[in-house]
């Protein structure tokens, strides 16, 4: 595609004229604003679609990108504002001239994909895409078989750090916590931030030695972190921990399976805090020719 820049920034694309992005600064002969996706080379789900669709409906109006306009409600939210809140967010963007508009547009839609599923202050993921990865990994338990942990986990006497040294000082300790566990888990697992000073993980295809492992190399790794909250003080923390397994071969719920944890995260507070406590699996009933049967069956299941 052939365009002019004006004013923008390097990883804006071009306009096509009435209707397209010329409210972002950029003038071409190009693709037009309101053209088919099909056409334009642009695959979006149809769970995308839903969310970030107003994204596609470009206005003819020229705003600049650096005043955007103030959207009101959700649906309301155009390309020029989000390109400012990627922008804002660390979101680097691939250079239109190298992919194309159909490409870079794909990588805005990525991009605000995972900027809606990510926690702002730590970088892993929020409690929605938790809860989505949960519910997951309960339909592959149950199909599988294989063993799988939810490790709850709680900075212990974060409000006293709170209170003693501000709040500020406690977002540098929840973020040095959450690389702590990041630095302990396999890329495969899911760390999110679970609300507050609370931390939840997903460990799937985890055997009962191997969870107990990692979750006692997280309270050390905690444990030994010193955190700078200015340029001559530091900070140390604990964590407590507590896990509870899947039920192999049965279909639980992922509401059952966080209130376990939960259950055996407030026995490690009541037990002193900096420990983890995980519940022993429970024992599976189901014969190995049972097994055999049902993996059969899901994976015929799978292939339909």
């Amino acid at each position: 595609m052939q365009g002019s820049r004006q004013g923008a920034c390097c990883s804006c694309p071009p306009d096509s004229g009435t209707g397209s992005l010329g409210f972002i600064g950029w003038k071409s002969a190009g693709l037009e604003a309101r053209q088919n996706l099909k056409l334009a080379g642009i695959h979006v789900s149809t769970r995308r679609r839903r969310v970030w669709g107003p994204l596609l409906d470009w206005p003819a109006t020229q705003v600049p990108v650096s005043t955007p306009p103030a959207p009101t409600e959700p649906s309301q939210l155009k390309l020029g504002a989000a390109l400012q809140l990627l922008t804002q967010s660390g979101h680097p963007l691939p250079d239109l001239n190298e992919v194309g508009s159909a490409a870079w547009l794909q990588a805005v839609i990525d991009a605000l994909c995972d900027l809606s599923s990510r926690d702002p202050l730590t970088g892993l993921a929020n409690r929605r895409q938790f809860e989505l990865a949960l519910a997951r990994e309960v339909d592959r338990v149950a199909r599988a078989g294989e063993p799988a942990l939810v490790l709850m986990c709680d900075i212990d006497r974060f409000k006293l750090v709170n209170d003693t040294h501000g709040h500020a000082a406690g977002d540098l300790v929840i973020q040095a916590v959450a690389q702590s566990l990041m630095d302990c888990v396999r890329p495969m697992d899911t760390v999110s931030r679970f609300g507050g000073e609370e931390f939840a993980i997903i460990l799937p295809n985890c055997p009962p030695a191997f969870g107990q492992t990692v979750a006692e190399r997280i309270r050390r790794k905690v444990e030994q972190r010193e955190v700078a909250i200015n340029i001559s003080e530091t900070l140390k923390v604990t964590i407590s921990l507590g896990g509870a397994f899947a039920p192999q071969w049965v279909r639980s719920s992922a509401a059952l399976w966080i209130e376990r944890a939960d259950q055996q995260l407030y026995r490690a507070k009541t037990e002193g805090r900096n420990r983890a406590c995980l519940e022993m699996p429970p024992v599976s009933m189901v014969s190995a020719e049972e097994k055999g049967l049902l993996f059969a069956v899901s994976q015929f299941q799978d292939l339909e």
